[in-house]
């Protein structure tokens, strides 16, 4: 293990953080709720929620990194993947709420652990789809 290899670990580790915080912050702006805000409050749902959001995310960066030859090809990767993992999410949500009448957004907001995890579980599954395609 030469200097070079441990500055590129030491890059790509850094980029993905700050890229899976990016990812995180943008995502919670697309739930009809402050997740930051009900984290604070102690809110267990929302807690459990967007910490399987951040598994998600990291382990599409992970599959990303590990495919690609290059930063910016991972970086790219893994936009295009968090984009379509959102599409994903919306559309199965909107057919929850169709069919089950089962609205996963506000279950989570008041508390219901069981739609958190609901909610969390659909970006896992769907991360597990899309990085079985890189």
């Amino acid at each position: 293990m030469d200097f070079e290899y441990v500055l590129r670990v030491l890059v790509w580790t850094g980029v993905g953080s700050v890229l899976l915080f990016v990812l995180l912050y943008v995502d919670s702006l697309f739930t009809k709720y402050k997740d930051f805000e009900e984290v604070k409050a102690g809110n267990m749902a929302v807690t459990t929620r967007m910490m399987m959001k951040l598994l998600a995310q990291g382990y599409i960066l992970s599959v990303s990194i590990s495919t690609s030859n290059e930063l910016l090809e991972a970086i790219v990767v893994s936009i295009i993947s968090f984009l379509v993992l959102l599409v994903l999410e919306s559309i199965v949500r909107v057919c929850l709420r169709a069919w089950a009448k089962l609205d996963l957004d506000l279950g989570t907001q008041q508390g219901k652990l069981g739609y958190g995890l609901f909610g969390g579980m659909l970006h896992v599954v769907g991360a597990l789809i899309i990085t079985s395609c890189l």
